[in-house]
């Protein structure tokens, strides 16, 4: 009797575990993941490491589970990559000609994961600290041969699989050379003034066009912060459907230009916060994946020396443009592993197209 019983116990334990594992599966196949893919534009692995000593030896890129790297050449004879050419290789999979988005290297219009994750119900939203129009977030909705049309980028934001968006850039949209002013002729967006109005609104695809052309850098005080936009983003998700948030600090890029520290380090800080609203939002909501990378680094940065006690450093700068460097890429969350290695900045589109394809 005592042998049956404990035959029996073992038994009932396996397929306790057997249908718990097929209960897990299933939530895999039927449920996909929040995605939250941070790009920090000319944020290379220069950056990060004099952030990371500015702060005191910790940020929120401690908290990853995974890191990889990625190769960002565009497609041409040169190594180098512009934010459009490599916007559109991490948004659309292709590699292309710097200045094209969403376009490959002989004009053929490509779609974008955040068309695709639309197509499976997903909720989608874009946040930049530059304009709206700009390369990066253009990346995931715009189809044009150069990125300087920005009056046309906006044209196509207006009919695009975008639901929320937060950035600059409203004469745009106003002050055009067509005459039109697409925030009145729009029967698809609700157009806000704050985030206060973006969070009460009730209204299933919302703009929020913070400044009339780029803004200001934090230093210059600029507001809405990243993380402030982010926190009222991530509330307007409903709970009960997937979304899809690609978040850029714009900026980053514009400080390594500069070869300006200060300008860097305020950027990064802001960035570092998004960062950590996104991880702990996926701390509490596991079927999240979280992804933060960069388009390319900008200015050459090197940490030469510095001071641990007095989060300080000494910087050098090799560029006031963009260099071939590889840079990293962190992952968390859902199927995280998936994004460590080495590969061509292509294969987080393709990685993130298979996540939703099991």
């Amino acid at each position: 009797m005592k042998t049956n019983f404990i035959f029996y116990s073992i038994l009932l334990s396996c397929c306790l575990v057997f249908n718990n594992t097929l209960s897990q599966n299933a939530d895999r196949d039927f449920k996909y993941p929040n995605i939250i893919l941070l790009i920090g534009d000319g944020n290379g692995l220069s950056q990060i490491s004099a952030g990371n000593y500015v702060m005191g030896n910790q940020t929120a890129f401690d908290r990853f589970e995974f890191v990889g790297l990625i190769k960002v050449h565009a497609d041409e004879v040169s190594i180098l990559t512009d934010s459009a050419a490599a916007g559109t290789a991490i948004a659309c999979g292709k590699k292309t000609k710097s200045g094209m988005l969403g376009m490959d290297a002989e004009k053929n219009e490509l779609t974008s994961i955040l068309e695709i994750l639309k197509g499976k119900g997903y909720q989608t939203g874009l946040i930049a600290t530059s304009t709206i129009v700009h390369a990066t977030p253009a990346a995931f909705y715009a189809k044009v041969e150069a990125r300087s049309e920005y009056e046309l980028i906006a044209s196509q934001l207006m009919s695009s699989s975008v639901d929320f968006f937060v950035g600059g850039g409203e004469k745009y949209f106003i002050e055009r050379e067509d005459g039109k002013n697409l925030i009145k002729e729009s029967k698809q967006f609700e157009f806000v003034d704050n985030l206060d109005d973006f969070r009460s609104s009730q209204s299933e695809k919302i703009g929020y066009l913070t400044h009339e052309n780029n803004p200001p850098s934090l230093l210059e005080g600029r507001t809405p912060t990243l993380g402030e936009s982010l926190s009222v983003l991530l509330e307007k998700f409903d709970s009960n459907k997937p979304f899809f948030a690609m978040v850029e600090g714009s900026q980053i890029d514009w400080a390594g230009h500069d070869n300006d520290i200060e300008f860097l380090i305020s950027e990064f800080k802001e960035f570092n916060q998004a960062i950590d609203i996104s991880l702990d939002f996926a701390e509490n909501n596991p079927s999240t994946l979280v992804i933060a990378t960069a388009d390319h680094e900008t200015g050459g940065l090197s940490v030469n020396n510095g001071n641990l006690e007095n989060n300080t450093i000494i910087d050098a700068w090799g560029t006031g443009g963009h260099t071939a460097t590889f840079v990293p890429v962190f992952s968390f969350g859902y199927d995280a592993i998936e994004f460590s290695g080495l590969y061509e900045n292509t294969e987080i589109f393709h990685k993130l197209k298979n996540i939703v394809s099991h």
